[in-house]
C-alpha cells in the first residue's frame, strides 16, 4: 500500500520553481493552470509548477486533453470538501499517454494511452497540466479509435452517468426514462447510455438546435420547455409513468418528479448541494418510489473502473459519442471556468456539450 493510499486526505504538493534551484539541480518544470487561493475564476493562474515525482503505485502521463466539470467550479470557489494543497492544480479529467510507471504498477506501460477522471478530489491534485502522477486505479486504456479530447470529454460524465444508471437506479431494458438536457455533459451521457441499455428516453431542451441534437443522439421524444409544459408533456409521452427520473437541475421540482414517475420509479439526484426543495412524502411513499442521491468521487475505484470498461465497449462500437461545446488552450482555464460558471449556476445556456482544454 502506498503512502497516498494510506493516507486518502494526504495533500500532494507541486511546488512553485526556484530559479536558482532550479538552474542547480535541473529541476524538470511544467506548465500548469492552479490556484493558491479559492474565489472567482481570477484566481486561476496559469504558469510553471515542478514536474510531479512518480510514486511506486503511480503512472506518469503526458497530458493530451482535459476537460471542465460544475465541480472544478465548486472547488475552486471554496466548497469545503477537503482541504486543498497549495498550489492547487484544478481539473478532474484526463487523457494523454503513459511516461513513466511506479515500480508497483501491472498492466499499464510506457507508451500506452489512457484516460481517467476522480482527480483534484479528496486531496489529489489535479489534471490541467502537462504532466500528472496519477494512482494505477484512476487510470483507464484509451480504445484504439477514440480520441483523446473525446476521452477527456466524457469521463467524469460518463463515468457518473453509468453508475446513476447501472448502480443506482439499475435500469432495464424497455423502460422509459426522462433525463432533463439531454445535449448537456452529463444529459448527453445519461440519453446515450440508456439507449445502448436499450431504454425509451425522453428529454428537454431549451431551443430546435439543441433539440435536434438530442434526437441525434438518440432520444426518442424531446420536449422543448420554452414552448411545452414539461409535466403535461410527459403525461402525455408516458401516461403511465417514467421508471427512472434522472434530475440534472440543481433545485429539483419534486412535485413535478412524482406526479410523472410511475408506480416503483426511481429518481436519480447528482447536483444541487445547496438545494432544499419540498417534498411531496406521501405521494412518493404510496407510489413506492425510490430517490437516489450520490457524489461520483466517494465511488470505489472498482466500480468506476467497471464503467469505465463498459464506456469503452460503447465507444468502440458508436453506441456514444463525446459532446464537445468547444475546445480551448490551458492557458484559457479562466475563460472555461467562467463559461461553465455562467452556465451552471446563471443557467446561461452557453453550452451544449462539455469544454475540453489541451496543453
Amino acid at each position: 500500500m502506498s503512502r497516498q493510499d494510506k493516507h486518502p486526505h494526504l495533500l500532494v504538493v507541486y511546488p512553485k520553481p526556484s530559479l536558482e534551484g532550479t538552474k542547480a539541480n535541473k529541476t524538470k518544470i511544467m506548465k500548469a493552470a492552479f490556484i493558491e487561493s479559492t474565489g472567482s475564476p481570477a484566481v486561476i493562474q496559469y504558469g510553471d509548477l515542478v514536474e510531479p515525482i512518480c510514486g511506486p503505485n503511480q503512472v506518469k502521463i503526458n497530458v493530451a486533453a482535459v476537460s471542465v466539470n460544475p465541480i472544478d467550479t465548486y472547488i475552486r470557489n471554496g466548497a469545503n470538501f477537503w482541504p486543498l494543497p497549495t498550489p492547487y492544480v484544478i481539473g478532474c479529467d484526463f487523457a494523454g499517454t503513459i511516461i513513466e510507471t511506479g515500480h508497483e504498477v501491472r498492466g499499464l506501460n510506457i507508451g500506452q494511452r489512457v484516460w481517467g477522471s476522480n482527480q483534484g478530489l479528496m486531496g489529489r491534485q489535479g489534471t490541467f497540466s502537462e504532466r500528472i502522477c496519477v494512482d494505477a486505479k484512476w487510470v483507464y486504456p484509451s480504445p484504439e479509435n477514440v480520441a483523446d479530447r473525446d476521452l477527456a470529454a466524457i469521463s467524469l460524465v460518463g463515468i457518473t452517468a453509468h453508475i446513476g444508471l447501472v448502480s443506482k437506479a439499475q435500469l432495464q431494458p424497455g423502460e422509459t426514462i426522462f433525463v432533463r438536457g439531454g445535449s448537456g455533459g452529463v444529459g448527453s451521457m445519461v440519453l446515450q447510455i440508456a439507449k445502448a441499455m436499450n431504454a425509451t428516453v425522453i428529454t428537454t431542451a431549451g431551443n430546435s438546435e439543441k433539440a435536434q441534437k438530442c434526437r441525434e443522439l438518440g432520444a426518442d421524444h424531446v420536449i422543448e420547455y420554452q414552448s411545452r409544459d414539461v409535466t403535461e408533456a410527459l403525461h402525455q409521452l408516458a401516461p403511465n409513468g417514467v421508471n427512472v427520473y434522472w434530475e440534472t437541475l440543481r433545485d429539483p421540482d419534486f412535485d413535478q418528479a412524482v406526479q410523472t414517475m410511475a408506480t416503483g420509479g426511481r429518481m436519480v439526484l447528482m447536483a444541487g448541494r445547496d438545494a432544499r426543495p419540498s417534498f411531496p412524502v406521501g405521494p412518493f411513499y404510496v407510489k413506492g418510489c425510490s430517490l437516489f442521491g450520490f457524489a461520483m468521487f466517494n465511488e470505489p475505484p472498482e466500480k468506476q473502473s467497471v464503467a469505465a470498461s463498459d464506456l469503452n465497449h460503447w465507444l468502440r462500437t458508436g453506441a456514444i459519442r463525446a459532446q464537445i461545446d468547444r475546445v480551448l488552450q490551458f492557458s484559457e482555464a479562466r475563460l472555461a471556468h467562467e463559461l461553465q460558471e455562467s452556465n451552471t449556476i446563471q443557467k446561461s445556456g452557453a453550452l451544449s456539450g462539455k469544454i475540453v482544454l489541451v496543453p
